[in-house]
């Protein structure tokens, strides 16, 4: 695969997937207003590598932003051929073997699983090629960004966060934000659910500090492997092994005992030290659309700070979507379904998850339905599995259902019975979740869908009272009301589902109402059966009012001062014609001046 960064870059130029950007840009909130309008550019834009950066690196940022560069990044024609690779080596690998010569057979399979371990090296890799310890491991020299304005500082976005279980010696790679307090000191934003979290639990119980170490950059399979929904005490390095069909070659740090990619950009050595206080980390702006807050996480400190020679800083930007990382977690559909499907639930055919659900919130699951319930047996089966029980909203359809078909998925929800259809539950969700009043856990409502006819007649279409609008009514049978928090809204007659708003969003499209719906809702709490209609209040929720949560965020957007700016100067950057800025669409949804309301 790639031997580094910079030759994954000059494959992406090649293929037309890059703009290189010499005119000097701010790492403060420039880059990230520039990436953003390119990344919500039809198909994803290019790739943008901002050559000065008033550092000696350069900042590499959208380059999985297309479902394209993704499988180049991955080294594959296209993602469907990862799960093809997938489903016929577990296939082969569950095949009964009963006699010799079937065993034998086997022996070209295992020799190649073998070549995709991590192999350690002596000496040193070309990630340490630059060497600063002590007083010179400085974060200073590095165009760490700051994306958004009420963010609390700059954020290292695309760390490859390493560490070892104390009591084991199972390594871990999480990706896992790390927000800079000054030159030699960060946050570590793991969450109570990752497994970095667990490992900072042992070290605590053990009372021992926690030796940690950031690579960033190299093959961008390692950097795929860091975000991947793994099970615990399983090797992301494996994975990027089997993806890249070569093993990762790992060096040891200069400070500590961990081991990285000898051939990524940059390392940051440090420690976590268990005893000390935590640090006030955030806000944010998310991958959410909206900013998580501030909240107390561990302080990593730095010990090293080590670099190739010809290094680029790899970041990414989070926002309201489409970003890249909804391309990210098209791979993560294609690569972990067939193992869902063997090793969990052998029904499920495909697995959508919508770029508006923003990777856990909306999952589209089509099954094959044996018998009544199947659909409840497999959404509470995936809601207790791995990543996927951050999920808040499941479609149950039948298999041969597309999946990532609007209209096809549409004759589902449009002949639903939306009460009697309904699977309601509680469970674990994301941290990041702002909606849920218990923050960490809230509903979960999956729509069962298996046993409806798609060519079953639907009811007429009802007129609606003045105020209410229609434009999604025909074919998905859902009517929008837009209000302001608390006020009460009446189910018009003969409608099937009813979603209301804040005002401020009765301009938006229906993929970005949808991402609205799924971020601001906690099932137990905003969604209600009113007679034969199922009610969705997606409204901004007063912080403390009733069952509210405590706090609630705003939504991420570019300040007025830096899409000014971006304007301005959109011909120094060489990106062609004039893009505008997705913020000025959104600011009208903001409830107040900062982070939060």
């Amino acid at each position: 695969m790639y031997r580094s960064l910079n030759e994954y870059i000059a494959l992406l130029e090649r293929e037309g997937e890059l703009v290189r950007i010499g005119a000097p840009v701010s790492p403060v909130e420039e880059i990230a207003e520039i990436t953003d309008r390119i990344s919500k550019m039809p198909g994803g834009g290019k790739a943008l590598l901002f050559e000065n950066t008033g550092t000696e690196f350069p900042v590499l940022t959208n380059m999985f932003g297309s479902e394209r560069r993704m499988a180049l990044a991955l080294g594959v024609g296209s993602l469907g051929e990862l799960s093809a690779r997938i489903d016929g080596l577990l296939k082969e690998a569950a095949a009964p073997r009963t006699s010799l010569t079937d065993k034998l057979r086997a022996l070209p399979m295992l020799a190649e699983m073998a070549r995709w371990f991590p192999r350690t090296a002596s000496g040193r890799g070309a990630c340490q090629q630059v060497v600063h310890t002590g007083g010179e491991a400085s974060l200073a020299a590095l165009p760490v960004l700051k994306c958004w304005p009420a963010d609390g500082g700059r954020f290292v976005t695309l760390p490859m966060v390493n560490t070892v279980d104390p009591e084991t010696g199972v390594r871990n790679v999480g990706m896992y934000r790390m927000q800079l307090f000054d030159d030699r000191t960060t946050g570590m934003h793991w969450h109570i659910h990752k497994t970095g979290a667990r490992h900072y639990d042992a070290c605590k119980r053990l009372g021992r500090r926690m030796p940690v170490s950031i690579a960033l950059g190299g093959d961008p399979a390692y950097t795929y492997a860091a975000t991947a929904p793994m099970p615990d005490n399983m090797d992301e390095y494996l994975l990027a092994g089997f993806l890249r069909r070569r093993p990762v070659k790992l060096v040891k740090c200069i400070t500590n005992d961990i081991y990285v990619p000898a051939d990524c950009d940059f390392v940051i050595e440090g420690y976590v030290d268990p005893a000390e206080a935590k640090g006030v980390e955030g806000p944010f702006g998310d991958h959410t659309g909206f900013y998580s807050l501030e909240d107390r996480y561990p302080l990593f400190h730095v010990t090293a700070v080590t670099h190739r020679r010809d290094a680029v800083y790899p970041a990414t930007i989070v926002g309201i979507p489409p970003q890249e990382d909804a391309c990210i977690a098209r791979a993560t559909e294609r690569i972990f379904l067939a193992p869902i499907r063997m090793a969990l639930q052998p029904e499920v055919r495909d697995l959508s998850m919508p770029e508006a659900g923003t990777a856990h919130n909306i999952a589209v699951v089509s099954i094959d339905r044996r018998y009544g319930g199947q659909a409840v047996k497999v959404a509470q089966s995936l809601w207790g599995a791995g990543q996927m029980m951050f999920n808040k909203y499941m479609l149950v359809v039948p298999s041969g259902t597309d999946v990532r078909d609007a209209d096809a998925l549409a004759r589902f929800v449009r002949r639903l019975d939306p009460v009697r259809d309904v699977v309601r539950s509680e469970g674990i969700l994301d941290v990041l979740d702002h909606a849920t009043a218990t923050p960490g856990f809230g509903g979960k409502i999956a729509l069962d869908a298996t046993a409806v006819d798609p060519g079953a007649p639907v009811p007429d279409i009802p007129a609606l009272p003045e105020g209410f609008r229609t434009d999604l009514l025909e074919k998905w049978g859902v009517a929008l009301a837009f209000a302001e928090p608390g006020a009460c809204v009446r189910v018009p007659g003969g409608v099937k589902y009813l979603a209301v708003f804040d005002s401020a969003a009765a301009e938006l499209t229906a993929r970005e109402l949808l991402w609205l719906a799924a971020a601001n809702t906690d099932p137990r709490r905003d969604v209600r059966a009113e007679g034969t209609a199922l009610v969705i209040d997606a409204r901004s929720k007063r912080p403390g009012a009733g069952e509210n949560p405590a706090r609630f965020p705003n939504v991420v957007t570019a300040s007025e001062q830096i899409v000014a700016l971006v304007d301005c100067r959109w011909a120094e950057y060489g990106l062609g014609a004039f893009v505008e800025s997705p913020s000025r669409r959104y600011r009208r949804l903001l409830l107040s001046g900062g982070a939060q309301w």
